[in-house]
């Protein structure tokens, strides 16, 4: 156990050392204002204050974790070794960093709350955070930043047996859409068979008929071939199903069609099934509740995953509905047209509601990429080369510090047309099957 001096023990300061030490390098901690407490103390002990009592492991506090409410705080981000940090402090300490003070900035979205240009859907666009302008966006810096302090502890306390938490890979499979042209109801049907008359598809109208008729799988149905490429992989999948009702933005099956149900029911008994808030969910928390009871009824199992889609506008707003929901583990911390770690680490984390200067039940799992990133309309090939490099070299990042890699696809996605038939499917089996 790690005991903690510090001058205040605030809310913002236990959630943050709870995340570094305990979640990310698996060692409990302690605090204590109490000076005789911290010096009888005779193992793992480091003082967090602005000056240090005596000799001992001493980090520097910036005055972010002593704070409440939102300042206009100016932040000089500055390269520390193979990545960056911000929060100087200069020669004092075992570190030139405040790691605690950063760390929080950057778990708590921070800077979402201080002003920032929108961008045309009104979300906080990855070109606004610290980790896009300062070009540490590919790498969990929290992480990184605890196994530098991991190492300082262990050489000033080498006979503490430290645990060791695993790598692990996380895929997720949106399904916004189980089907293209199938069950999708009549009079989308007619529609769609009389825009394809007057603008001479007669190819797509034959697939139509060919995949109403059973002769052919729908389009969007790559349900089995996940199945199976789930059995032979090392790390459970999670499927997400949007159950929303029909409009503009959700294209998706009725939630109440006895195929989908039987859809959503069989992969639940291969995987772990979320629910995937419709754009009408993130605006009203009546829908958010019908969507989550819906799956929960199909799947007559507790719900315990949810994910917002693209559209998700405000953190605040939508975790905190979640939260009166009673959601649990939450997929949605991610950017969803730029490769990163948004809140900077590759550990699940609580999320902290400033507002209320408190942390909340709300498990925050950080997703580095989603399908739509590579899926960009127009992507050239130097683009998406690149975007793979990134892709790759997250993971590496990710497995120097045991985190959680959590990244996306669409059941869509596999699909393929043209020269592009397959490419999906092949680096999605060669990722999962690692």
């Amino acid at each position: 156990m790690l005991l903690v001096y510090t001058t205040k023990i605030t809310p913002r300061l236990t959630y943050v050392f709870k995340h570094i030490c305990t979640r990310i390098l698996q060692l409990p901690v302690k605090f204590t204002t109490a000076v005789d407490e911290f010096i009888v103390h005779d193992k793992l002990k480091l003082s967090y204050a602005k000056k240090p009592l005596g000799n001992e492991l001493h980090i520097k506090s910036a005055e972010v974790l002593f704070e409440q409410g939102i300042t206009d705080m100016e932040i000089k981000v500055k390269p520390w070794d193979d990545t960056m940090c911000f929060f100087a402090t200069g020669s004092s300490g075992i570190l030139p960093f405040d790691i605690f003070a950063a760390a929080f900035v950057l778990l708590s979205r921070y800077e979402e709350f201080l002003p920032y240009v929108k961008d045309s859907e009104g979300r906080f666009p990855a070109s606004e955070s610290l980790g896009y302008q300062y070009g540490f966006l590919d790498q969990p810096v929290i992480d990184l930043w605890a196994f530098k302090f991991k190492k300082i502890l262990a050489d000033a306390f080498p006979n503490y047996s430290w645990k060791e938490r695993a790598f692990t890979l996380e895929p997720i499979i949106d399904v916004e859409q189980a089907y293209e042209l199938y069950q999708i109801g009549i009079m989308r049907e007619l529609g769609g068979v009389f825009r394809d008359l007057f603008q001479l598809k007669f190819k797509r109208l034959l697939l139509r008929l060919q995949v109403n008729l059973g002769f052919r799988k729908d389009p969007y149905d790559t349900f089995s071939w996940l199945i199976n490429v789930q059995k032979n992989a090392i790390h459970p999948f999670i499927y997400f199903f949007q159950v929303g009702d029909y409009s503009t933005f959700t294209r998706n099956v009725r939630y109440n069609k006895r195929e989908f149900r039987e859809l959503i029911k069989m992969m639940g008994d291969y995987a772990q099934i979320g629910v995937l808030f419709s754009r009408e969910a993130l605006d009203s928390g009546e829908q958010m509740k019908k969507e989550k009871n819906r799956i929960a009824g199909i799947t007559n199992k507790p719900l315990n995953a949810v994910r917002c889609t693209s559209h998700m506008g405000t953190l605040t707003d939508n975790y905190r509905e979640m939260i009166q929901q009673e959601a649990e583990n939450d997929y949605s911390m991610g950017y969803p047209d730029m490769l990163g770690f948004r809140a900077g680490t590759c550990t699940p984390f609580l999320y902290y509601d400033l507002d209320y200067e408190s942390p909340t039940p709300l498990l925050i799992h950080p997703i580095c990429a989603q399908s739509g990133v590579f899926e960009q309309h127009n992507l050239q090939e130097k683009e998406l080369n690149t975007d793979l490099d990134t892709f790759f070299r997250m993971q590496d990042y990710t497995k120097q510090v045991n985190g959680n890699f959590i990244f996306s696809f669409k059941n869509k996605s596999f699909t393929g047309n043209g020269e592009d038939e397959g490419q999906w499917k092949h680096f999605f089996r060669e990722l999962v099957h690692e």
